[in-house]
C-alpha cells in the first residue's frame, strides 16, 4: 500500500522560510517523478515543482522559480520542498505526489497516481 506522508505546514511570516517533507512508502521516491501542488479554497489544483526518477531533474512554476527548491532523500525515502521568501500568495494547502511518467515538462494532476493528504501554509504579511 503506498502512502505519502506531507508534513512541516504552518504558519510564517512574509518573508520567511518553510520546509515541506513527503515521506514515502509502498514506492521508492527514485522511481517515481515526485511533484508538489497547491490548492486554495475554489480554485484549482496548481504545479508548484517537480524531480524527475531519472537523473533528478527538476521542474518549476514560473511563479516560484528561484525561491523555491524540490530535492529528494533516496535513503530516507522522502522528497522535501524548501519554501524561501514567503509571499501571502503562496498560501495554500500543499500536497505531494507521485507519478510513473517521466516528465520531460511539468506533469497535469491526471498524471499522477499517488497523492498526499496535504499541509496547510500559511503566509502572513
Amino acid at each position: 500500500q503506498v502512502q505519502l506522508v506531507e508534513s512541516g505546514g504552518g504558519l510564517v511570516q512574509a518573508g520567511g522560510s518553510l520546509r515541506l517533507a513527503c515521506a514515502a512508502s509502498g514506492l521508492s521516491v527514485n522511481s517515481y517523478t515526485m511533484g508538489w501542488f497547491r490548492q486554495v479554497p475554489g480554485k484549482e489544483r496548481e504545479f508548484v515543482a517537480h524531480i524527475n526518477w531519472i537523473g533528478g531533474i527538476t521542474y518549476y512554476a514560473d511563479s516560484v522559480k528561484g525561491r523555491f527548491t524540490i530535492s529528494r532523500d533516496n535513503p530516507k525515502n522522502t522528497v522535501y520542498l524548501q519554501m524561501n521568501s514567503l509571499k501571502p500568495e503562496d498560501t495554500a494547502v500543499y500536497y505531494c505526489a507521485a507519478s510513473a511518467l517521466y516528465g520531460s515538462k511539468p506533469l497535469g494532476t491526471g498524471s499522477y497516481r499517488y497523492w498526499g493528504q496535504g499541509t496547510q501554509v500559511t503566509v502572513s504579511s
